[in-house]
């Protein structure tokens, strides 16, 4: 499905409508989400969603195809799916953080409970370890 999504889109060469112009399929990939300047996947759907409803039939008897739409709901499938696979890759790399982030608190714990176990031994345990270190 996705394949041939892709496969439309670049064939008919489609192009989406931003405040700095029109961009390829290819640009959507590095647009942000959201932004303040306008220049984001967020408006550039909601443009795209606007002609859709534009483009609307009056008629609900004589139904034709409008290439038109098509291109349309064609362009907006893409940016839909584009939004989902960013959030998706968003989100696990905030899983990741948080797991990296977790991760270094434990390594931290258990670092400083091996400093307290080394506090708690004897001298006589402490310059046996030493020896022992410096032999190997």
């Amino acid at each position: 499905m996705t394949t041939d999504l892709f496969e439309r889109a670049t064939r008919l060469k489609l192009r989406f409508p931003t405040l700095r112009g029109v961009v390829s399929v290819e640009d959507l990939w590095e647009m942000p989400l959201t932004s303040k300047t306008g220049f984001d996947l967020d408006s550039t759907a909601k443009a795209v969603n606007a002609q859709l409803k534009s483009a609307q039939e009056d008629s609900f008897v004589v139904t034709r195809a409008n290439p038109q739409r098509t291109g349309l709901e064609l362009q907006m499938e893409i940016i839909k799916h584009v939004i989902a696979v960013l959030l998706r890759e968003s989100e696990e790399k905030l899983a990741r953080a948080g797991r990296k982030a977790e991760k270094e608190r434990l390594l931290s714990i258990l670092e400083s409970k091996q400093v307290e176990k080394m506090q708690g031994m004897s001298e006589e345990e402490l310059k046996a370890r030493i020896a022992e270190l410096e032999r190997a």
